[in-house]
């Protein structure tokens, strides 16, 4: 059976590649601002693309951290991807403005440390080799466009629980957060939509598990 998957529609820009994609990789797909189809699907895309705060803007018209939230409390699956992923987040700081983000992971989204941002262009990844984003695609490059990231992660687990899989990338002699897996919870700071046959199987990769 088809797997369908809803591409959150909160007013973000262009998300139309990202609706491609993953037709490409096998779903379903609709584009929409339904909080009862988001509910409901078998997989969400949250995408994200500008600031912080317009993004956060975007997704509270249209109930976004509701629907996350109530997904993950059953543990149904999300993908977030650029700022879709930031927003995952407790909070951003852009321009001395600190705004709440969903709160799924405690840590502050802030601007690279960097001599030459935004970042933009391919980069390459750093994920845990049990990674099933990744699998298939450990070694390969992803297509990076953004200013602003998580440079560390605070969520500790109790040992009861498995540990978040989080994934580094190196830039400008220090590092951010480029993906997480969080049970259901996926994340990639990169545009997997935007980063050729890589991009296209990890994103095969996380509608095979839905």
């Amino acid at each position: 059976m088809t797997a369908s998957v809803v591409v959150l529609d909160h007013g973000s820009g262009n998300v139309r590649s990202a609706v491609r994609a993953l037709e490409r990789a096998g779903a379903q797909v609709e584009l929409t601002a339904s909080f009862d189809k988001a509910l409901a699907a078998d997989g969400l895309l949250v995408p994200g693309v500008g600031a912080f705060t317009t993004v956060m803007a975007g997704l509270l018209r249209v109930h976004g951290p509701r629907v996350i939230g109530r997904r993950l409390a059953g543990g149904r699956p999300v993908l977030g991807i650029c700022v879709g992923m930031q927003v995952l987040f407790d909070s951003g700081l852009e321009h001395g403005v600190a705004t709440t983000g969903c709160g799924e992971w405690p840590g502050r989204v802030e601007r690279l440390q960097a001599p030459v941002v935004p970042h933009m262009g391919w980069n390459t990844v750093a994920p845990d080799p049990g990674s099933q984003m990744f699998a298939g695609v450990q070694n390969e490059r992803f297509y990076f466009v953004h200013s602003y990231a998580a440079r560390g992660w605070e969520l500790r687990t109790d040992g009861r629980t498995p540990a978040p899989r989080v994934t580094w990338t190196p830039y400008g002699g220090d590092r951010f957060v480029s993906a997480v897996e969080n049970g259901p919870l996926w994340a990639t700071q990169f545009h997997p939509e935007k980063s050729g046959d890589a991009g296209a199987r990890l994103l095969r990769n996380w509608v095979g598990t839905l």
